[in-house]
């Protein structure tokens, strides 16, 4: 891989994460079209490149992030409490994506599979249209209880499927069991730094042989550096964005980009 592809491939990340679009997804669509072929270490890369968008959270929420350090020591009563609930809405995606890794990198990463997962969760985003604009109301991130944080976690699950959108999967989730839009992405912000910080460690221990053997150090600071300035960036803007607009930009694109995938690969067979 060469800079210029890790910096894109870092971008492409970075952008993707936080947007209800799919990172994964649109990470082998890049893959496929630079003719970069698909492997352990290209899934790897694509997992590990992630801790470029765990820096961003921690740098666009210090305060909330501290607060959480905070209640980990028993020294924040909210950000204990809320840690508990990020940990509640973990277990379920950390137990079946041990469950079904394998299962899912076999069969579920070709891109015909992600494009109809698109189109799916586009029209999902345009089907709950009212419920996803900030007009909606909902209550703030403070009042979210366990068992809500539960319903979270279990719909994040869906996310382990490529091409859903972890990103999608909680925002929906916490709209569903009563927070405003911007509380709801702003849990869903949050509860991906335990998600991808699990991810990222494990995969990067799972196959450092492979990885290393075939991208160099380098390639791997210029993707996670490339995908934390495009992440901070992208969270910020989904903020603006949503407070304003709501999310069914994000469900128009995802029908247009599956569409369009699904044409091109049958044009290519």
């Amino acid at each position: 891989m060469s800079f210029l592809e890790a910096l894109l491939l870092g971008l492409v990340e970075g952008l993707s994460e936080f947007l209800p679009i799919s990172s994964t997804g649109h990470l082998l669509l890049f893959q496929r079209v630079l003719e970069i072929p698909q492997s352990e270490a290209a899934d790897a890369w694509a997992i590990c490149v992630q801790s470029g968008a765990i820096l961003a959270v921690l740098t666009l929420f210090p305060a909330r992030c501290a607060s959480l350090w905070r209640g980990a020591l028993g020294k924040d009563d909210e950000g204990r409490a809320l840690l508990l609930r990020l940990m509640v809405a973990f277990v379920p995606v950390a137990v079946l994506g041990l469950l079904f890794k394998d299962t899912i990198e076999e069969h579920l990463l070709g891109l015909r599979s992600i494009s109809w997962a698109w189109l799916i969760g586009g029209l999902l985003i345009l089907a709950l249209g009212k419920r996803l604009h900030p007009s909606a109301g909902g209550a703030r991130l403070e009042t979210l209880s366990l068992s809500g944080a539960l319903g979270i976690g279990l719909l994040q699950c869906a996310g382990l499927l490529p091409g859903t959108s972890r990103s999608l999967a909680t925002i929906v989730g916490g709209v569903l069991v009563g927070l405003s839009v911007a509380a709801a992405i702003e849990f869903s912000f949050l509860l991906g730094l335990a998600v991808l910080l699990a991810a990222s460690l494990y995969k990067f221990y799972d196959a450092y042989d492979a990885l290393f053997s075939s991208y160099s150090v380098g390639a791997m600071i210029t993707g996670v550096l490339a995908a934390y300035v495009s992440a901070a960036f992208a969270m910020r803007g989904l903020l603006a964005w949503v407070r304003a607009r709501g999310l069914a930009a994000f469900g128009w694109y995802r029908v247009a980009l599956g569409v369009a995938v699904l044409v091109w690969l049958e044009n290519a067979a």
